[in-house]
């Protein structure tokens, strides 16, 4: 499995634009075979700090979802939104507690 975790932070005053951006994906996002796990996140401490958590099933799975229009369109859409560019790193799972 392929984890990626993404932080994004939103300019001032535009952090509910961003959330809502960012959760309009979700829904596609749910019909995609190998996506396992797609987060999204708050900060507690800071509200315009956002973070997703996504778990592919494997690098295809991953591939295609870069690949989708959705996920090109959320990125253009998000762009004028953000204070700087998303931190995006990939993991690889190595222990957890499924529930």
């Amino acid at each position: 499995m392929i984890v990626l975790v993404a932080t994004m932070k939103a300019k001032p005053g535009k952090e509910a634009d961003l959330e809502n951006a960012l959760k309009s994906v979700i829904p596609k996002v749910e019909l995609e075979k190998g996506t396992l796990q797609y987060i999204l996140h708050r900060s507690q401490k800071d509200a315009g700090v956002f973070f997703f958590y996504e778990k592919y099933a494997d690098k295809d799975a991953l591939n295609f979802h870069g690949s989708t229009p959705y996920l090109k369109e959320l990125f253009s859409t998000i762009k004028e939104l953000l204070s700087e560019e998303p931190s995006i790193d990939l993991y690889q799972e190595v222990a957890a507690i499924n529930r």
